[in-house]
């Protein structure tokens, strides 16, 4: 796999392996032996995930709230510690399931919530009143969406260059 992403998290389980912080050794030689190209594939030439890897999926919202809680056991005891949320992550192949996904997460996070809206304009200011509503619907790419939703403690991460001056820069992990 040539993918940046495939090799930064190749990278980031490698050091976790080193550390012996990671405490499912298993799991990351499984990752390994996938990114090389070492594991072995069904008929359909297609890896199958050995079922103690896989959470079950039942209903929905159930399933996302089970994978939520194995992926962050306590969390309600440990969301204010940087290092618990940082080496945890949730990968998705679809921005729609990464935007359900951060939904339901930032509602576990306590306090209140602030909401950041974008300021959208239409190129003609007369068409403004009558596209702004369906502009607020449009979802492009590598833009936060129209109402960006934010609670203390909650995980930030950049993936486009915002202000590389003050280290605003793709990959930037911050704690809002």
């Amino acid at each position: 796999m040539n993918s940046k992403i495939y090799l930064e998290m190749l990278a980031y389980v490698k050091q976790q392996m080193r550390r012996k912080k990671y405490n499912n050794p298993a799991f990351c030689a499984y990752l390994i032996r996938i990114g090389n190209g070492q594991e072995k594939t069904n008929s359909c030439n297609k890896i199958e995930i050995p079922n103690n890897f896989v959470i079950p999926f039942t209903e929905e919202i159930e399933s996302l709230n089970l994978l939520f809680n194995v992926t962050y056991p306590d969390f309600h005891t440990f969301y204010s510690n940087p290092s618990f949320i940082t080496f945890r992550i949730i990968l998705t192949t679809k921005n729609d399931f990464v935007d359900e996904i951060n939904d339901m997460r930032i509602h576990r996070f306590p306090d209140d919530a602030t909401v950041y809206t974008t300021i959208d304009e239409t190129i003609e200011p007369n068409d403004q009143c009558q596209f702004e509503d369906f502009l607020h619907t449009l979802h492009p790419a590598n833009l936060p969406p129209y109402g960006l939703t934010l609670k203390k403690n909650c995980l930030l991460i950049l993936l486009r260059k915002l202000n590389p001056l003050e280290g605003l820069c793709n990959g930037t992990i911050d704690m809002s």
